[in-house]
């Protein structure tokens, strides 16, 4: 019934987030499959039953972000359509908050693209760049005149600043880290 359903699919979901967080931890060619396994207490078969592999994982776990991470920026971008400094903050806030609740993806996102076959990577990377190119949008609208190409460098600086910091430990709060990287990502777009 539903209840099966739903659990069926969260099981799914509950070792991708565990292969996830290995990748992030070791890197992707540290990982294997039985490790996998292991971890999520599933046997090889069952596993097998789920993902066709290591590829199929990484794939499952970085399209819905990429996707994610577009349909939030755009929202954020076109919500202040006269008011492209309200507009920057939206952005930085729906990054930062991103980046602190999926701290493994983004690391995942960052290093092991490469990893993965031409089409899904392809696609990741499309994804990826019409993100950018909302950043893009905001940020030449912010500083009249200001070339494409220098707004493309101060949105990728900014997601460096936004994505530093998340495996940090507790000695700041996360509110508090938000706050941080929020008003450092802020005044460096700014200035």
């Amino acid at each position: 019934g539903a209840a099966g359903a739903s659990r069926r699919r969260s099981r799914k979901d509950e070792i991708l987030e565990i292969a996830v967080g290995l990748f992030a931890a070791r890197g992707y060619h540290g990982v294997s499959m039985d490790d996998i396994g292991a971890a999520a207490g599933v046997t090889g078969p069952a596993l097998y039953h789920h993902f066709a592999g290591k590829e199929a994982m990484l794939v499952a776990a970085l399209i819905p972000v990429s996707e994610g991470l577009l349909a939030g920026g755009r929202e954020r971008a076109t919500a202040h359509p006269d008011d492209p400094r309200a507009a920057l903050e939206s952005l930085i806030d729906f990054h930062v908050e991103f980046a602190l609740a999926n701290p493994a993806v983004i690391a995942l996102h960052l290093h092991e693209l490469d990893r993965l076959p031409d089409e899904p990577r392809r696609r990741i990377r499309r994804l990826q760049r019409l993100y950018v190119e909302e950043w893009v949008t905001v940020l030449t609208a912010l500083h009249p005149g200001m070339p494409d190409g220098e707004a493309r460098v101060l949105a990728h600086a900014a997601f460096g600043l936004m994505n530093s910091t998340p495996f940090l430990g507790g000695e700041v709060d996360r509110r508090r880290r938000a706050e941080l990287l929020r008003g450092a990502t802020l005044a460096a777009l700014l200035a």
